[in-house]
């Protein structure tokens, strides 16, 4: 996903236009007083500020201990925020030309790394992967009881036991084909009505994913399933808008008890409205089976109930994690997926040799007058190759999601604090003009003969991430992308 990033003002002023007349005397006076108090109180701040860093400084640098990165030199209290570009892949990008692979910036009172090299990425995600297991992502849903946002320890585990040995087996993902295949199928229809009118393709197939994953989780088995639909993408609009905001706590963390923009507390309030949408979805489940249901259900939300009451005690699945799962299948897999089908379309357009290669190799594989299945992906190594150089140059995310040190380490010959917060800039590693040949052109056929995987095994490509952490909806985003991108060139092209 490439990068969601909206202006946000740290601070505003209001000014009121009452009856100020009688008080211009008093007014000037306090003023006079706060400047007073203002270049008193700036000294004294900036001494604490610079004997602080100089505290760190020695503390880390005493004995034998390597130095921090090198980075850019900071202001008192701000550090380097107020020269961040909002596209922070691109800016990182640029720094890491000046101050080398990996590098530091202060946000305010957090330290944070930028990696840029794959042996360093590789140090981070492999060599001490243990160490740099947890995550520093701020305010979260459901307390952070997801597998996106949990830190590293036996509730992770299980998390991702329930996921990758349940719930993305080819057998079960085999078994919810055609819920998937229904609304691709679905989508096309949608599009064919619309033909000789301005498409956005993006919320199209935004709209697709979000169908595809809420049948694929509850199925048609839920009565008016995709009638919640609506809600989820109303509910969803305002998380992506709360997640693009600057949030001071994050920068500040000693001021995260105040909630100063009520950050922590719009997310709860978006919370509960998850809540909503997902407890009528489980309840209407429920009732269904009371009733005596003779069809049983496949989808996702059957196993997940049957784990909860079944679980392991030492370790329970609870209804908290099952909310947490449900919203992160959800939200992860709607806009990173519709962003890639949405790029792959853009670099396809403006190559036409590449299109008429995947027009050719659909049509020997699916036939003239056959839609596309599911089926038939496997047999499209052409296609694969435009979904993997289209992950290249456009990673779902850019920076992948920070990491955070559990102990201080040395990586590349810098000492890493304890607690900073550690970007690994994928998107800068796939354009690295030393790994790649031409990193800027789009050119699937660098793929055809690779041995570049989605495994994250080679730190010169590891769209999806690596290690303990690397996504682990991989198998179900690559049928999905795949799929909807090979039947909109069958269909339209």
């Amino acid at each position: 996903m490439e990068s969601k990033s909206s202006h946000a003002s740290l601070f505003s002023l209001e000014t009121s236009t009452g009856n100020i007349l009688p008080k211009i005397k008093e007014t000037n006076t306090g003023n006079n007083e706060t400047w007073r108090v203002f270049f008193t109180l700036c000294p004294i701040f900036a001494f604490l500020w610079f004997a602080w860093l100089y505290i760190q400084k020695s503390r880390i640098g005493s004995g034998s201990s390597p130095p921090l990165p090198p980075g850019p030199r900071g202001l008192p209290l701000v550090g380097n925020l107020l020269s961040l570009d909002p596209d922070l892949h691109s800016y990182f990008t640029s720094l890491a030309h000046k101050y080398g692979p990996i590098y530091k910036l202060r946000l305010g009172t957090k330290l944070c790394i930028v990696v840029t090299s794959p042996s360093a990425a590789r140090v981070v995600l492999k060599d001490l992967d243990v160490t740099f297991a947890n995550r520093d992502v701020g305010a979260a849903l459901y307390g952070g009881s997801d597998i996106v946002c949990s830190s590293y320890g036996p509730e992770l585990r299980m998390l991702r036991k329930v996921c990758v040995q349940n719930l993305f087996t080819k057998t079960k993902l085999d078994s919810v084909r055609e819920l998937r295949g229904k609304q691709v199928r679905k989508s096309v229809g949608q599009l064919h009505s619309r033909i000789g009118s301005p498409v956005n393709l993006g919320e199209q197939m935004f709209s697709t994913m979000l169908d595809v994953s809420t049948n694929v989780l509850w199925g048609g088995t839920v009565e008016e399933g995709a009638g919640f639909g609506t809600a989820f993408r109303k509910v969803m609009s305002e998380l992506w808008e709360l997640l693009a905001r600057l949030n001071i706590s994050d920068l500040y963390p000693g001021l995260a008890r105040f909630d100063l923009q009520g950050v922590a507390k719009k997310m709860k309030g978006l919370e509960v409205k998850f809540d909503g949408i997902f407890e009528a979805v489980i309840d209407q489940r429920l009732r269904m089976e009371k009733q005596g249901a003779k069809e049983e259900s496949n989808d996702f939300l059957t196993f997940l109930l049957r784990v909860k009451d079944d679980g392991d005690a030492e370790t329970p699945f609870t209804m908290t994690n099952l909310k947490a799962l449900l919203m992160n299948m959800i939200v992860a897999g709607t806009d990173t997926s519709s962003n890639t089908i949405e790029f792959a379309m853009a670099e396809i357009m403006n190559k036409p040799g590449v299109l008429e290669k995947a027009q050719q190799e659909l049509e020997a594989v699916v036939g003239k007058h056959r839609i596309v299945e599911e089926s038939h992906i496997h047999k499209l190594p052409y296609l694969t190759a435009v979904m993997k150089e289209t992950l290249r140059l456009h990673p779902v995310v850019p920076l992948l999601f920070p990491h955070c040190p559990g102990e201080t380490c040395t990586v590349g010959g810098y000492t890493i604090p304890k607690g900073s917060r550690i970007f690994i800039n994928v998107w800068a590693i796939h354009r690295d003009p030393s790994s790649w040949e031409n990193p800027l052109e789009f050119d699937p056929t660098r793929f055809l003969d690779s041995k570049w995987d989605y495994s994250g095994s080679d730190f010169q490509y590891f769209p999806f991430g690596s290690g303990r952490r690397i996504c682990i909806g991989i198998p179900i985003a690559e049928r999905m992308v795949m799929h909807l991108l090979a039947t909109l060139l069958r269909a339209f092209f």
